[in-house]
């Protein structure tokens, strides 16, 4: 009901607590003044896909990173914008609700209010079926005042529609033009902000004055690259997860008899299984990335869990937590290549019911093998993007029943001499992304609220708001704005050429906190070192406690970029005309020298190779 959407909470004390907390802001976001320096021109990762992204997107490809900068930092070219005429902007929630996203909102309108009293930030009520529609509610003071620090989407609801068709762009558009917006805000995760490119581009190229640009919110934690340190949510959902894993550790512990099969959110990137490994200590976690590049099959998993427990057993432990992320089931080659031919069949009219009967034999075969209620489970239609309904298929229960066959067999041939295997199963998915956002969350998104404002007074369009180096503290956090199409990738499959489209990233097996992982995985497996780090912390200990993931990986490629930029203007005024030969010399060896390498990583067959699936 859309009049239920921006009522008034009925808060308790500690909701009312947090309703009163007032996220910090980094200088260069503080005053009334916009200060803001151009980078250069943005390219992509892969340069052998730029000229396809390029060709799609001809009005907001190339743009340059733009940095908000601090009052007192000297940048001569730096544009200073001291006058803030009116401006209206829209926002909507797209895709599922992250903590967080409340203050998102809370941060734009409060960036709005300090430019310009007269500023107007509208709502749209149900997500994007209420953008089409023009159903919005003004956002006012007394509307955030019990949504602040609060968990959900509920204050304008949500949905996970995509704007992409022709239909949906162009009620997009004349929603825009209708409310007469300078600005529509998307936020949500990695399709919401592909979306937000292409309607920037669309608007663009149509002459539309209402700006577009994107917030990354998603608890999947995948809208990652190198200007995308980390996503509203994220922090939240694995500190959360963490603590009831961490629960569960304390049980399996306590009863010694027991095996805990833990499936956790986080869609077809095992970000999420990651950090609460890390954060909880579980005896073993199977991240999907692994199955992929290893090409493990369910035998094989299954033999790699029941050798778990068989030396464990030896240990006299027969208990333990495993953690499994949702995006498991669509990595093993087998199951993975049954989903295609399943979906296949969808798509040519077949229904559920006769699917099994049309399936090629190999398929049947492995269809016939699987418990009956896995059957049922991949036989739901697919999602929007053609993957898996991942939330409803219980592979948990799944290897659960393998392992629990497996151990029975060992056990009757002799080949195991312990304890019969029990397994309980859990889903984490639901409990965890309503919950009240952690401190970091809260910060994050208020200051990116704020950045979205600053992209605004900017006049860019096609942009999604930035933070780095957020490890750090909150006065030390560097704030910007890149294109979205420098984010985006274009996958091939087979012979066929995919649109461009920012991509879920996934964990990367050479990563520093993957083999933070490795090292500690033979501990997790047979020591039992769980960790339980409690329930969010507002304050006091534990509260400004950031995600392992981040702290571990050394990410601020934006600053790094500016750094690049400082040691090129040095050259620059240390080699000029009149210099001597010598100073010439050593500055074209050094500068050949590195062209070379960077022509070497660059080139399709170097170090960033183009993609192929």
């Amino acid at each position: 009901m859309d009049s239920d959407y921006g009522v008034p909470r009925e808060l308790n004390d500690l909701q009312k607590a947090r309703s009163q907390y007032k996220p910090e802001l980094p200088p260069c976001l503080q005053g009334t003044t916009v200060r803001v320096e151009f980078g250069d021109g943005t390219a992509t990762a892969d340069p052998a896909t730029a000229h396809i992204i390029s060709r799609a997107f001809p009005h907001t490809y190339g743009q340059p990173l733009a940095h908000f900068l601090r009052a007192t930092a000297k940048v001569p070219d730096a544009q200073i914008i001291a006058e803030h005429p009116p401006v209206r902007v829209g926002v909507v929630f797209c895709g599922r609700q992250s903590p967080g996203g409340h203050n998102v909102i809370w941060g734009l309108f409060d960036a709005l209010k300090v430019h310009n009293t007269k500023n107007v930030l509208l709502g749209f009520l149900g997500g994007s079926e209420g953008l089409f529609a023009q159903k919005t509610l003004e956002i006012t003071d007394e509307v955030l005042a019990t949504y602040k620090n609060q968990g959900g989407y509920d204050m304008l609801g949500r949905t996970q529609d995509q704007i992409r068709s022709i239909e949906q762009v162009n009620a997009a558009l004349n929603a825009c033009t209708a409310l007469k917006l300078d600005a529509l805000v998307i936020i949500g995760g990695v399709t919401s902000n592909t979306d937000a490119a292409q309607l920037a581009e669309t608007f663009a190229k149509r002459k539309c004055p209402t700006r577009v640009l994107g917030i990354p919110v998603t608890l999947n934690g995948d809208l990652k690259n190198q200007f995308v340190e980390t996503n509203v949510g994220f922090d939240t959902i694995c500190k959360v997860n963490s603590q009831l894993i961490s629960n569960v550790c304390t049980d399996a512990l306590s009863a010694e008899k027991y095996y805990y099969f833990i499936r956790l959110m986080g869609r077809k990137a095992s970000h999420v299984a990651l950090e609460c490994t890390l954060q909880s200590h579980p005896n073993m976690v199977i991240l999907a990335e692994e199955v992929a590049a290893a090409k493990l099959t369910l035998f094989d998993i299954t033999k790699q869990i029941c050798d778990a427990v068989q030396a464990r057993s030896e240990l006299d432990r027969y208990h333990g937590v495993i953690l499994l992320p949702e995006g498991l089931i669509e990595s093993i080659p087998e199951v993975y290549a049954l989903l295609q031919e399943i979906h296949g069949l969808f798509r040519k009219g077949v229904s559920a019911e006769n699917i099994c009967s049309q399936l090629s034999p190999w398929a049947s075969a492995l269809f016939g093998f699987l418990p009956p209620f896995i059957r049922r489970q991949l036989l739901l239609c697919p999602e929007s993007d053609n993957s898996a309904q991942l939330s409803q298929i219980e592979t948990e229960k799944l290897l659960a029943h393998l392992v629990e066959a497996e151990m029975n067999k060992r056990l009757k041939e002799g080949t195991y001499k312990g304890k019969k295997f029990n397994a309980i199963c859990h889903f984490f998915g639901y409990q965890a992304r309503g919950s009240l956002p952690s401190k970091f969350d809260c910060d994050y998104a208020f200051v990116l609220g704020h950045i979205g404002y600053h992209i605004i007074a900017a006049g860019l369009n096609g942009y999604m708001a930035t933070v780095t180096n957020l490890k750090n503290p909150v006065n030390r956090w560097r704030c910007g704005a890149a294109p979205i199409t420098a984010m985006m990738t274009v996958k091939h499959h087979g012979r066929s050429i995919g649109k461009p489209a920012l991509h879920p990233a996934t964990v990367d097996l050479k990563s520093k906190v993957y083999e933070l992982l490795r090292q500690n995985a033979s501990k997790f497996l047979l020591d039992d070192v769980y960790r339980n780090p409690g329930p969010l912390q507002f304050d006091g200990p534990g509260a400004d406690a950031k995600a392992v993931t981040l702290c571990v990986e050394d990410q601020d490629y934006m600053g790094r970029i500016k750094k690049l930029r400082e040691y090129l203007d040095q050259v620059r005024a240390i080699v000029k005309p009149g210099c001597s030969q010598d100073v010439v010399k050593a500055a074209v060896s050094a500068m050949a020298s590195v062209t070379e390498i960077l022509s070497v990583m660059t080139s399709p067959s170097g170090g960033n190779p183009t993609n192929f699936f």
